[in-house]
């Protein structure tokens, strides 16, 4: 077993209000992630997980069993940081089998232990090495090891991947979920990137100044999301948002332009309204046809696609669109809209409106 369930998490350092009632319930094998921006309470919570900080209110929950005044040591939970925190003195393999000679277990076990997180994470080459004779990828691997070999109830993961660069991030993306597969063990992961979130995610828990936003699938939380923050937080390009309000069968824009009223809109005439559109869900068009009309403001190639810039009143869409398209700034264009993919929230509360219907 390892589930971990958290309620009412509050923790404060002088006037900052770390935590905030964060209540998050992460079943037996599950790959959890704890998405949101620094300042948001991500560590402070992986922290308040593993007893490393006193509460000031809330419980924690291990298998079921209340956790909150255990020692660190007695929560059997392995922490794997931003930092390696490798022993510099110490080979791979003396690194990886620290956690088990702490524990006193023979030396067979031992043994077999490291050569079976080594197989798994590929360093059997690297176990004589040192950690100055490393990669930044590669100590990465041995710190994973290190957590990895003594079997705890679950792992807390505080932004493991942040010190690599692009190309090893997607690769140790790849490598977390397949040993989590592996292992079918418990990852408590915390991360500010949105694509490590979605890519290896079970369940995504999106937290905003100590305060917990949505909690879902990284579906969930991407096509449905419960407010305008997660909604722009979570995404690239982020989500276009247009100021409008319902009137009878159309949606009005503040810039003057008018769309039909989705079949799920709910929203009283006159409401004022925030349209969410993702650029997955716009093209650019010179037809008629097209609904929504603005302005050419620039082209952002990316290889595989450009993203057009369009002005439509005061705000910016960004459109996904083909590679090859061309455009003048100041152009006039037209934007297709999906209705039945957008987005509409209250523009005094942020909360979605768009959940009635779909």
């Amino acid at each position: 077993m390892g589930t971990v369930a958290v309620q009412g998490l509050c923790k404060s350092f002088g006037k900052v209000q770390a935590l905030d009632g964060v209540t998050l319930d992460v079943p037996d094998g599950a790959f959890f992630v704890v998405l949101g921006p620094s300042g948001a309470g991500k560590t402070t919570t992986l922290r308040a997980i593993a007893g490393l900080d006193r509460l000031d209110a809330g419980t924690v929950h291990l298998d079921g069993r209340d956790a909150t005044t255990d020692a660190p040591a007695a929560r059997d939970l392995a922490m794997v940081f931003q930092n390696y925190a490798l022993y510099p003195r110490h080979t791979v393999y003396e690194n990886i089998a620290s956690p088990l000679r702490a524990r006193r277990r023979p030396s067979g076990e031992i043994s077999a232990a490291v050569e079976r997180m080594s197989d798994l994470l590929h360093i059997g080459r690297l176990l004589n090495r040192r950690p100055a004779q490393l990669s930044g990828g590669e100590m990465q691997r041995v710190a994973l090891a290190r957590a990895l070999v003594r079997s705890p109830r679950a792992f807390l993961m505080d932004e493991p991947l942040t010190n690599l660069d692009l190309k090893l991030r997607v690769e140790m993306r790849t490598e977390l979920t397949r040993i989590h597969r592996s292992l079918g063990a418990t990852f408590v992961y915390v991360t500010n990137d949105q694509v490590e979130a979605l890519s290896m995610a079970d369940q995504v828990a999106v937290l905003k100044e100590g305060k917990v936003q949505q909690v879902g699938t990284p579906t969930e939380v991407y096509e449905r999301p419960a407010n305008q923050w997660v909604a722009g937080f979570v995404g690239s390009p982020p989500i276009s948002l247009l100021p409008c309000h319902a009137e009878g069968d159309r949606l009005v824009g503040a810039a003057g332009w008018t769309l039909p009223r989705p079949r799920w809109a709910a929203a009283q005439d006159g409401r004022p309204l925030l349209l969410g559109l993702r650029a997955e869900d716009l093209s650019v068009e010179r037809r008629a046809s097209a609904t929504l009309p603005g302005e050419l403001y620039g082209l952002e190639p990316l290889g595989d696609r450009t993203v057009v810039d369009v002005r439509v009143g005061a705000q910016i869409l960004k459109v996904k669109s083909r590679p090859t398209i061309t455009g003048t700034p100041g152009e006039q264009v037209l934007v297709a809209v999906d209705l039945d993919r957008a987005h509409l929230f209250d523009a005094g509360t942020g909360l979605s409106l768009s959940e009635a219907g779909r």
